[in-house]
């Protein structure tokens, strides 16, 4: 459980965003950004940066764009390292600075298998200029096997430091878990790996253990588990198993207090109904937020209706 090498990524912000648009006051950022300081969590990941001409910013949050100086609104440079994320495809190549001018240390580069190439080309880019990288290659669970080698192959040859593996539908079980980590580890010498679980069916926190037992270093948390449909594995969860000293549970215990017992019960990520349909089937949690919100708003649809829809029972009958 005691690991000095294992470093805690909190994406609270950024993919808990995913829940309200990235709607977050920036007095709460900049509460979280301190406590998390103050917990000693190594990377504090506060949004996207994607490209304007695509995202309205009338329509969503600060978050989703992360200029520089909204970070420095809410963050400065410490131990505690500013990360953000940054899709391919929605991405200005134009919209960084050299890492010696910016307040961010690592970018992390989220493509699909079958877009590693454009994923790799723009994480050259970042680490041209000077930052930390790192390859999350999303939603593996659908993929077969030799489209993900080859991507993992490609990705061997690069200087990315951390290539992440991401459960984005929260299918996996340990097995699998087990299984992917030893493949990753082995295609991909000298390279840290990274984990990032999501809770469909109640296992982020266990398989992120399980990666943890192979040696995965980068552990992705957020607090309360506030991400995407079903959410994340928690970071008071992770700061509470891995056992170093250095870590102080106190700050993420205040945090949730003050902001995310009320905001859980508003927005409903974690564990529900749908969300664990869409874990089980291996899809897009996109339908059960949806199905989730319809029954916030008064639908009286069944689970029942909602599962023989996600499986077409009708049409197999």
């Amino acid at each position: 459980m005691y690991r000095p090498q294992i470093k805690v990524l909190d994406c609270t912000i950024r993919d808990g965003g995913l829940m309200n648009n990235w709607q977050f006051p920036k007095e709460m950022v900049k509460d979280l950004f301190q406590g998390l300081v103050e917990a000693s969590v190594d990377y504090v990941e506060l949004g996207y940066r994607v490209d304007k001409k695509m995202f309205s910013p009338t329509e969503f949050g600060p978050w989703r764009f992360c200029g520089e100086e909204t970070l420095r609104e809410v963050a400065y440079k410490c131990d505690t390292k500013i990360s953000v994320m940054c899709d391919v495809g929605r991405t200005d190549y134009d919209a960084f600075l050299p890492a010696s001018e910016s307040i961010v240390s690592m970018f992390r580069v989220a493509c699909y298998v079958k877009e590693v190439d454009k994923g790799i080309h723009l994480m050259k880019h970042l680490k041209s200029l000077g930052y930390e990288t790192t390859l999350n290659l999303m939603a593996v669970s659908t993929n077969l096997e030799p489209d993900l080698d080859e991507a993992l192959d490609q990705i061997a040859d690069t200087g990315v430091d951390v290539v992440y593996l991401v459960d984005s539908f929260g299918y996996f079980y340990s097995e699998q878990i087990h299984y992917l980590a030893e493949k990753y580890k082995a295609k991909l010498p000298g390279k840290e790996i990274g984990i990032h679980c999501h809770n469909n069916q109640s296992l982020a926190f266990a398989n992120t253990i399980e990666g943890i037992i192979r040696n995965i270093n980068y552990v992705d948390g957020s607090i309360f588990g506030m991400g995407r449909s079903a959410g994340n594995c928690t970071t008071e969860l992770l700061l509470g198993f891995l056992k170093n000293p250095k870590f102080r549970l106190q700050p993420v215990l205040a945090l949730i207090d003050k902001y995310f017992v009320d905001m859980k019960a508003k927005l409903q990520w974690g564990y529900e109904i749908p969300y664990m349909i869409t874990g089980n089937l291996n899809k897009h949690p996109r339908p059960g937020m949806a199905f989730v919100r319809e029954r916030r708003e008064g639908s009286k649809r069944s689970f029942v209706d909602y599962y023989n829809t996600m499986t077409d029972i009708d049409a197999v009958d």
